[in-house]
């Protein structure tokens, strides 16, 4: 039951990713760079990063970065978040998807470590009466229990 009800809530969280986010931490650049060069400055850095080859868009506006693409690494995803602020965005706005198989192998991999298998295990239905049964044999009163045989 507690590896389902983790499941659940690693899938409500993973949803969560895929919509849009607006970081509004202020940067610690104090003077404000113009759009343009705050562009190139997040360029640079996609460059310079291994996330160059997923070929995201970026948009500066106000000195709002807006991050756009396609992702099959879920980490990429936080990744460029990180650089556009560092790059001199005063806040980012991350459009960037996550690809299912992405989510599904991060899934997989967290429950891997966190003790599971990877599958959810299935529990089987059991009514009262068989509990009962199967942990306290029924004896008369005032009678004492046969022993089993071996």
């Amino acid at each position: 039951m507690k590896k389902l009800l983790f499941v659940l809530v690693l899938a409500v969280a993973m949803a969560g990713l895929s919509h849009a986010a607006v970081v509004a931490k202020p940067n610690t650049v104090t003077a404000k760079l113009p759009d343009a060069q705050i562009e190139r400055n997040i360029r640079a850095k996609f460059t310079k990063s291994k996330i160059n080859a997923e070929h995201f868009t970026v948009s500066v506006q106000n000195g709002i970065a807006t991050l756009a693409g396609k992702t099959d690494v879920i980490q990429h995803k936080g990744v460029a978040t990180r650089l556009a602020k560092t790059g001199g965005a005063l806040a980012v706005r991350n459009n960037i998807q996550v690809s299912d198989e992405a989510r599904a192998k991060a899934a997989a991999r967290l429950a891997k470590n966190r003790g599971g298998d990877g599958q959810i295990a299935r529990a089987a239905v059991v009514s009262a009466a068989d509990v009962s049964a199967a942990v306290v044999p029924r004896v008369a009163p005032g009678t004492v229990p046969a022993a089993k045989p071996k």
